[in-house]
C-alpha cells in the first residue's frame, strides 16, 4: 500500500542527488509543483527523463539540477524555445547539459520495456532520421522471424517517476482521466514513485478513457491541490496559457529568471504561497505602470 505523505516529505525521502527522475504527463496532469519541491530542496545532478520537457524542466535546468536531459521533444507549447534549457546546453549556464534526443514513439517503447523489466525496447522507427548519429544508445537489429531491420532502444528505469493525477484513496490506489502520456509506465518501470492528486478520497469511481494504479505499485500520495498548474487537470480546472506566454519573456534573461524563482520558488514554502505571490505580484503591476 502506497504511504499518505506530505510533498516536502515524500521529495527529501524518494529523491536523491544524482537519481535519474521521470516526471511525465502529456500536456495534461504534468507535476509542476513537485518540481517546484525539488528546486527548494536544492537536488543536484539529476537526469531528467521527460517525453515533452516544457516550462517545469526549464525550472529544473535553470536551477541547476540537471546534468542530463533524455527526452523526445522540448519547448514552452504553443509560445517559444525553452530559454533555460538552450543557455545550458549552448553556453553551460547554469551548469553544462548532456541530452540524449529520441523520437516520441523510442521513448514510449523505452517505459514500456522498463516497466516489463525488458533489456530494451523494440520499434518502426528511427530508420531516415539524423537521431542516431547523435544518439549512440539507439542501434538497429535484425528480427530474428522476418529479417526487418528494427530499432532498439534501452529501457528507461527511473530511480524515482513523480506524476500527477485526479484521485486517490486512502489505501494509495491512484485513478487518472482524461489524455494520458506514459504515466502509467513510468511509474511501473520506476525503482520509486511519488504521485500528487488533486484530492485523496473514500472510493474511486469508474471514469471514460481513466487510468487506476494500485497502491502496491506506487510509492506515496500526496494531496496537492492544483498540483499540475499552469498544465491543467481534467475535471479540476482549466489550462493556464496566459502563464505559458508569460513564462517566454521571465525566462529569456537570467537575471529575470532568477529573480522570478527566488521570489515565487524559493521564498514560499508550498504551492499556496506560490500561488499567494503570484498574486501579489500580478496585482502590483498596473500600479507600478500607473506610477511610471
Amino acid at each position: 500500500m502506497a504511504l499518505i505523505l506530505d510533498l516536502k516529505t515524500a521529495i527529501r525521502e524518494f529523491v536523491r542527488d544524482g537519481d535519474t527522475v521521470a516526471m511525465e504527463g502529456f500536456t495534461h496532469l504534468i507535476p509542476a509543483v513537485a518540481g517546484h519541491e525539488i528546486i527548494r530542496q536544492g537536488r543536484r545532478d539529476l537526469t531528467l527523463v521527460r517525453m515533452t520537457p516544457d516550462i517545469m524542466y526549464d525550472q529544473l535546468i535553470g536551477t541547476g539540477c540537471a546534468r542530463k536531459l533524455v527526452f523526445s521533444w522540448g519547448g514552452n507549447p504553443g509560445v517559444s524555445s525553452l530559454h533555460r534549457l538552450r543557455d545550458a546546453v549552448e553556453r553551460g549556464w547554469p551548469l553544462p547539459l548532456e541530452i540524449e534526443e529520441h523520437s516520441h514513439a523510442g521513448m514510449a517503447a523505452a517505459y514500456v520495456a522498463g516497466a516489463s523489466n525488458l533489456p530494451f525496447g523494440v520499434l518502426r522507427g528511427y530508420l531516415g532520421s539524423d537521431l542516431p548519429k547523435y544518439n549512440s544508445r539507439v542501434k538497429f537489429i535484425e528480427c530474428p522471424f522476418t529479417g526487418e531491420r528494427l530499432a532498439a532502444v534501452p529501457a528507461i528505469r527511473p530511480d524515482v517517476a513523480v506524476i500527477h493525477a485526479q484521485q486517490a484513496d486512502r489505501k494509495g490506489n491512484v485513478l487518472l482521466w482524461g489524455i494520458v502520456g506514459v504515466q502509467k509506465e513510468a511509474v511501473m518501470a520506476a525503482r520509486r514513485s511519488i504521485v500528487t492528486v488533486e484530492e485523496i478520497v473514500d472510493r474511486l469511481e469508474p471514469r471514460a478513457n481513466s487510468v487506476v494504479l494500485p497502491g502496491w505499485v506506487v510509492g506515496a500520495v500526496c494531496e496537492v491541490a492544483g498540483g499540475a498548474f499552469p498544465s491543467y487537470a481534467l475535471g479540476y480546472y482549466a489550462r493556464d496559457n496566459s502563464f505559458y506566454k508569460q513564462w517566454d519573456e521571465i525566462a529569456r534573461e537570467r537575471a529575470s529568471f532568477t529573480g522570478w524563482i527566488e521570489r515565487h520558488v524559493i521564498a514560499t514554502a508550498d504551492f499556496a504561497g506560490f500561488r499567494r505571490s503570484l498574486k501579489a505580484e500580478s496585482a502590483a503591476r498596473p500600479a507600478k505602470a500607473a506610477n511610471g
